[in-house]
C-alpha cells in the first residue's frame, strides 16, 4: 500500500489528536508523551481527509496487535525483549525506513583500525557504559529527516571531546546535515564523510551555535561557534564484534550502522533485542554504541543510543544482542573520529 506524500508528511503531526480519541487507556498515557510541536499548525501544512484518518487508525491498530502478540510470547519465554507502543504507532515499518533511516553505504572503506595479537587477546571488562563516565549527551530527536548519520557522527565526536577535554557539549547535527556535501542531508549519508568534513573544515559548531531544525538548509557554519575538531578517523574491521568491543573499551562511543527495518525495532521497549529476521547485510540506520554488558542471566549485549527521542525504546536506548552472529550488521560499518 502506498500513501501520497502530503499525507505521509502529516502522519506524526496528527498522532496526538488521533491517539487521544482511542478508547485504550494506554493511548491516553501515550498522548502525554507525543511531541507537542506537532500541535503547531505551522509545522504541518497539510490536512488529513477521513480516508487517511482511517488508514492511520488501521495501521495503529495493526501495530498494537503485533505488540500485544509479541509480549504474550515474551511472557512465555519465547523472546528476550518486550515491545511497547510509541510515537511511531501510526506508521508502517516502510514509512519509518523512508523517513528516519538515512545511512548510505560507502563505495569503499579505509581499514584504519588494526589489532595486534596482544589486543586480540586483550582482557576486556564485563561491561562498559560511557553514560556513567560523562561522555554521552542526552538523547535527541531527528524527526522526519534521514539524518541519523549526523546524530551518530556528532555523538562520537562528543564522546571524544569529553574524553580529551573533560567537557561534555552538544555538537550540531544540523551543521553536518547542511554542510557535508558528500552526504545527502535528510536524504542520508555516512559517518566517515562527516568526520572528513569536520577535519577539512577545521571544526564543527555546537548545538547552541547551530541548532537543529530537521530539514536541510544552506550551510551556515560559523567558526566562532566551533566546539570540536577532528584530526582523522578510523574504521573497525567489518563484521568483527570483538574488534568493536575493544574499540569501545579503548576509545569511547563508536558510530555504528544497523538494520533497523523490523517492526520489532520500531517498537522495542526493554530487554535484550534479538530478532533473527534482522538482516546484517542490509545496514540502513546509524546509531551510537555507548557501551556493552552482560545480564545476570549471562546474555551479552551492546548498549545503543538512538536518535528517535526518549519516547522510543528504553528512554531512547536499546540493548542489542552481542556476539550473536553480528546481529543486524552492528559491526559492519563501525567507525570513530580521532580528535
Amino acid at each position: 500500500m502506498t500513501f501520497n506524500v502530503s499525507a505521509s508528511l502529516c502522519a506524526l503531526c496528527s498522532s496526538r489528536r488521533r491517539l487521544l480519541s482511542h478508547s485504550d487507556d494506554k493511548v491516553t498515557l501515550l498522548e502525554s508523551k507525543i511531541n507537542t510541536n506537532y500541535d503547531n499548525p505551522g509545522l504541518c501544512p497539510f490536512t488529513l481527509d477521513q480516508d487517511e484518518e482511517g488508514i492511520r487508525r488501521a495501521i495503529w491498530e495493526k501495530n498494537a496487535l503485533m505488540i500485544e502478540a509479541h509480549n504474550q510470547e515474551a511472557a512465555l519465554g519465547l523472546h528476550s525483549y518486550e515491545l511497547g507502543m510509541n510515537h511511531l504507532g501510526d506508521m508502517t515499518s516502510e514509512e519509518v525506513a523512508e523517513k528516519m533511516m538515512g545511512l548510505e553505504m560507502p563505495m569503499t572503506r579505509e581499514r584504519g583500525f588494526t589489532m595486534s595479537p596482544e589486543q586480540q587477546a586483550y582482557p576486556l571488562p564485563k561491561s562498559v557504559d560511557y553514560r556513567k563516565m560523562g561522555m554521552v549527551t542526552p538523547v535527541k530527536d531527528q524527526g522526519s529527516c534521514g539524518s541519523c548519520w549526523a546524530f551518530s557522527s556528532a555523538g562520537a565526536l562528543e564522546g571524544q571531546l569529553a574524553k580529551t577535554t573533560g567537557e561534555l557539549r552538544d555538537l550540531s547535527p544540523q551543521n553536518l546535515v547542511d554542510c557535508v556535501t558528500e552526504n545527502s542531508g535528510c536524504g542520508g549519508g555516512y559517518m566517515t564523510n562527516a568526520f572528513k568534513y569536520v577535519r577539512d573544515n577545521g571544526g564543527i559548531d555546537s548545538e547552541e551555535a547551530y541548532p537543529y531544525v530537521g530539514q536541510a538548509e544552506v550551510c551556515s557554519y560559523n567558526s566562532s561557534g566551533t566546539a570540536a575538531e577532528c584530526r582523522s578517523y578510523k574504521e573497525i574491521p567489518e563484521g568483527d564484534e570483538h574488534a568493536l568491543a575493544v574499540a569501545l573499551f579503548k576509545v569511547g562511543p563508536i558510530s555504528v550502522g544497523i538494520d533497523a527495518s523490523q517492526g520489532t525495532f520500531q517498537f522495542y521497549q526493554r530487554g535484550i533485542y534479538y530478532d533473527p529476521n534482522c538482516n546484517k547485510d542490509d545496514v540502513n540506520h546509524a546509531v551510537l554504541a555507548v557501551g556493552y554488558g552482560v545480564t545476570s542471566r549471562g546474555k551479552k549485549y551492546w548498549l545503543i543510543k538512538n536518535s528517535w527521542s526518549e519516547s522510543w525504546g528504553n528512554k531512547g536506548y536499546i540493548k542489542m544482542a552481542r556476539n550473536r552472529g553480528n546481529l543486524c550488521g552492528i559491526a559492519n560499518l563501525a567507525s570513530y573520529p580521532v580528535v
